[in-house]
């Protein structure tokens, strides 16, 4: 099987797996939750995103990872983590929480579908193998944060249990 075969499997099957396993456990939890609860377990998870820095970081990465699309996964990564360790510093101040909230969400969504986008232009599921160890991150990471990106503005637009208004 071809490299970019495997990656392409891979990366489905890591959309299936924590899709099965959110509904099952995270999702549950995560409704429990009153409102603020559940955007800062989501931004906590994100915050972690600084770890996208690793796409620059040679020795971890091989030489031909596509330029075009490691310092994008990178700083995009970066910047989506700071946002998010900004809104859970200012969980106290609501309005700033929000605004956080809401920033962190739209630039780390756009920084996955940018991400896409790079990776397709540039080649990358024909040589995944040079994201060395960080492999990992678009096959076991990434799909965690695109399903959580989608269940916050999903929750930004419409908390569950709110009434409609008429």
């Amino acid at each position: 099987m071809s490299p970019e075969t495997l990656f392409q499997i891979h990366l489905a099957l890591g959309y299936l797996a924590w899709l099965l396993c959110f509904g099952a456990y995270i999702w549950p939890w995560l409704k429990s939750m009153d409102r603020v609860g559940a955007q800062r377990a989501i931004a906590t998870l994100h915050s972690f995103r600084f770890f996208g820095l690793v796409f620059i970081l040679p020795g971890v990465v091989g030489p031909n990872l596509p330029a075009s699309f490691a310092p994008f996964a990178a700083y995009g990564d970066f910047a989506t983590g700071l946002l998010a360790l900004l809104a859970l510093l200012t969980v106290r101040v609501r309005p700033l929480f929000w605004l956080f909230v809401v920033a962190f969400n739209l630039v780390g969504a756009a920084d996955i579908i940018v991400d896409y986008y790079h990776a397709i232009q540039g080649g990358l599921p024909a040589v995944a193998g040079e994201l060395g160890a960080a492999y990992v991150i678009p096959i076991v990471y990434v799909p965690l944060l695109m399903i959580t990106h989608v269940v916050a503005f999903y929750w930004l637009v419409r908390w569950p249990g709110r009434q409609a208004v008429a």
